[in-house]
């Protein structure tokens, strides 16, 4: 055997990568693909499961004329969005002065220390931070009421007034999700070149004239980012409020995905859940692409 000759890789053919990547196709097809091309069947058809002895005919675009000619999924769809404009812009601004403030120079291990607390409230699931939610605005024993007392106000019925309720739900989100634009940030501030920087600072001490001219650039691409995940996460946003306020009191909290799991398993109607669903779908993919046409930028 010549030395430019090689022993053959015993276990390894042509095939042994697409054996590698079987398990995540088959994963992804299962949890993914095949739930929306269900659901999108589904959503022309009359599919009331607790009715089968009628069958499940197709009756075409009955459903979503059903959707789209329905108020309460308006209202719905309209708390949604009140929710994403009230605390979205609560978490940029705030994860932009945590980036900032852990992207100044020193302090260097209470830094890595900030950046392993600010991932706890991302590795928390949706059901624990509703749980976390319950018992931190309970009007008799809650830690809201408790600092509202020190402050010299009367304990507040959070979860069972409207505004209360909408509020808390908020608040919450906003706990879970700022981390994840601070670190998104920061990670946009650790791209810009020092030299460019530091020659600013020397410029200029306007902080602001820093942000706006040699910061900004860089955090665009990560603010886009969080903008197109978080209206996904909003519009499907499901097991907090769920657990908080199931939606309630009266339907103050009633988002978008609350009413879509009221139709499809309280009322049995997949096919009108279904069409609800994929009406979102639509939604979130236009709402992406105006995030990119809008806000992306490459930095230069």
């Amino acid at each position: 055997m010549s030395a430019t000759q090689t022993k053959p890789n015993r276990g390894y053919g042509r095939w042994t990568p697409l054996w590698f990547l079987a398990p995540a196709v088959v994963t992804l097809f299962a949890i993914g693909i095949y739930p929306t091309l269900f659901a999108l069947v589904t959503s022309f058809r009359r599919y009331n499961i607790a009715r089968p002895r009628e069958g499940f005919p197709f009756v075409g675009l009955e459903n979503y004329v059903a959707v789209l000619t329905d108020s309460t999924f308006w209202a719905s769809l309209g708390l949604t969005a009140q929710f994403y404009l009230t605390a979205l812009p609560i978490q940029v601004v705030l994860g932009l002065i945590v980036a900032l403030l852990l992207h100044k120079p020193g302090m260097g291990l209470l830094k890595s220390l900030a950046r392993v607390t600010l991932v706890v409230p991302l590795a928390t699931t949706y059901a624990v931070v509703g749980l976390i939610g319950r018992l931190i605005f309970n009007r008799d024993f809650g830690v809201a009421n408790q600092f509202l007392s020190f402050a010299g106000f009367g304990p507040v019925d959070w979860l069972s007034t409207p505004n209360g309720a909408f509020a808390a739900i908020v608040i919450m989100d906003v706990w879970q999700w700022t981390p994840f634009c601070a670190l998104i940030f920061l990670a946009g501030l650790s791209m810009v070149p020092g030299e460019i920087e530091e020659a600013a600072r020397l410029e200029t001490s306007s902080k602001l004239a820093l942000l706006r001219h040699v910061q900004l650039p860089y955090l665009l691409p990560g603010l886009t980012a969080v903008m197109i995940l978080r209206s996904a996460d909003v519009l499907k946003l499901f097991d907090m409020v769920f657990v908080m306020t199931r939606g309630g009191p009266g339907s103050a909290t009633d988002l978008i995905s609350i009413y879509i799991q009221r139709v499809g398993f309280r009322i049995f109607d997949l096919g009108t859940a279904s069409a609800q669903a994929i009406l979102l779908l639509i939604l979130t993919i236009i709402i992406s692409r105006l995030y990119i046409r809008v806000l992306y930028r490459e930095a230069h």
